[in-house]
């Protein structure tokens, strides 16, 4: 049954990352927010779902180094597979507002989790306490920054102008049928991705931050791709960052609030981690390379080869 709830988790992504992008767009025009505040929040939290449900199922179920490598593993999947890819398929554009506040944020988030896990081998309630707020304080940051300012330059993107009139109450049922699809497509994927994993006889936490990571990160590239496609291009970008951040702040700082997850694999402190840090770093590396501001296909194919590198180090290490 593997491989049928492989193609059958990705055909509901798909579907799943289609509508949620609609929805974005429509809610963002009618409530004049910029497209890449909805970006991070509506289709990030949506998006992170699954993340969350994985995390907190393995940490009560007694896998912490799932629940750890599910969210380390997606942030890194998320960078280097799915912004590679949907760079590939064509140059994502970024402006200023990356380098003020989305990458510091991110990295922000990064160090904080790496910290709170050397600092006493766990993620305790406490310090999930610490990462939720911080996302509740940046998510408010946003909005109300966005509320104080006219600027509009990160819509210049060409978008649909019937979706402004959409009524909210359809922009509701887009959301749940987005959100709906993206949460079973998930479990589907993983599940197959996990029966697959388990056959090959690797430890659970090269599952958690391979497979299952890579599961859990599909909704992202369906809907990152499908942004992309639709020239969506500040959705794209908005909707893997606030990813990342949201995947430490919500579903990490609410699984360690029910639960203390411990770190009982090494490998998630001396290797794990640092790769997710790598990946995070090399994205303000190539937005300044040639040609500057600008994640083209080149270097979207770099992130992929990257990403690879990661997967074969991952599986040969365990």
């Amino acid at each position: 049954m593997s491989i049928p709830f492989l193609i059958f988790g990705f055909v509901l992504l798909v579907i799943g990352g289609d509508f949620l992008v609609r929805a974005s767009v429509a809610l963002s025009l009618k409530l004049n927010f910029s497209k890449l505040v909805i970006g991070m929040t509506v289709v990030s939290f949506a998006t992170s779902a699954p993340e969350l449900l994985v995390s907190l199922n393995a940490a009560l179920s007694g896998a912490p180094a799932i629940a750890i490598n599910n969210v380390v593993g997606s942030n890194i999947a998320n960078i280097g597979l799915v912004l590679g890819i949907t760079a590939i398929i064509g140059s994502i554009g970024i402006d200023a507002s990356f380098y003020r506040i989305h990458w510091p944020v991110m990295m922000l988030f990064s160090g904080m989790l790496y910290y709170f896990l050397w600092n006493d081998h766990q993620l305790s309630a406490i310090e999930g306490g610490v990462l939720f707020i911080a996302l509740i304080a940046f998510v408010a940051y946003l909005i109300r920054g966005q509320k104080r300012t006219t600027d509009t330059t990160d819509d210049i993107e060409e978008v649909d102008d019937a979706l402004a009139v959409v009524p909210g109450s359809k922009i509701g049922l887009w959301l749940f049928i987005g959100a709906t699809a993206l949460y079973f497509g998930s479990e589907w994927l993983v599940k197959g991705a996990t029966e697959i994993a388990l056959i090959l006889g690797v430890s659970e936490a090269v599952i958690g931050v391979t497979m299952i990571a890579i599961g859990t990160s599909v909704p992202e590239l369906a809907a990152s791709v499908i942004a992309a496609v639709k020239k969506e291009k500040a959705i794209s970008l908005g909707n893997l960052i606030g990813s990342n951040i949201f995947n430490i702040g919500s579903v990490l700082g609410v699984t360690s609030i029910i639960k203390t997850i411990p770190v009982t694999e090494p490998l998630i402190l001396s290797r794990d981690i640092f790769w997710m840090l790598l990946f995070a770093v090399s994205i303000l590396v190539l937005a300044l390379l040639p040609k500057r501001n600008q994640i083209n296909q080149i270097k979207g194919l770099v992130l992929v080869v990257l990403y690879g590198v990661f997967i074969f180090i991952a599986f040969r290490g365990s």
